[in-house]
């Protein structure tokens, strides 16, 4: 199956995030985006809320440009962080009352937020749902389990 290299990268720059725990689903830098974006949170000016799918004045003009940031236009950026959160138990917009998971650490926790994530990126890349790849997510004693070839 041929995939394109913003897919492959976002992969691979989530399977690292997960496996070296730095998966943090309320840092900007470090939640599914912030990772697929090489650890930056300027894409956070996209919405005024974490968790909206919703452009603001600065995501309508970047994506009405069509900008994109490793390939992935705004709304696309929001859609996949919005996904990452709420599979992961956050009732969203991310707040500090509204609710969450009780352990952002856990593996499985995050292993349900990232596969969201490869579902809905592989729909937006028009493949079959790769989720064969889960076994590369698969982790024993908090150590990966299966190598990226």
């Amino acid at each position: 199956m041929k995939t394109s290299k913003r897919f492959e990268a976002a992969i691979e720059k989530l399977y690292i995030a997960f496996h070296n725990n730095t998966l943090n689903p309320e840092c900007c830098k470090q939640c599914a985006v912030g990772n697929i974006l090489n650890n930056t949170e300027s894409w956070k000016y996209l919405s005024d809320d974490h968790g909206s799918t919703k452009l603001n004045y600065i995501g309508n003009f970047h994506q009405n440009l069509g900008r994109r940031f490793n390939g992935y236009t705004p709304l696309e950026l929001l859609t996949i962080e919005s996904i990452f959160l709420k599979a992961c138990g956050y009732k969203l917009p991310l707040h500090h009352k509204n609710g969450r998971p009780d352990n952002l650490k856990d593996k499985e926790v995050l292993f349900k937020g990232l596969s969201a994530v490869i579902s809905h990126l592989c729909r937006i890349e028009g493949i079959t749902n790769i989720m064969c790849y889960s076994k590369l997510l698969e982790y024993k004693n908090d150590k990966p389990k299966y190598q990226l070839a």
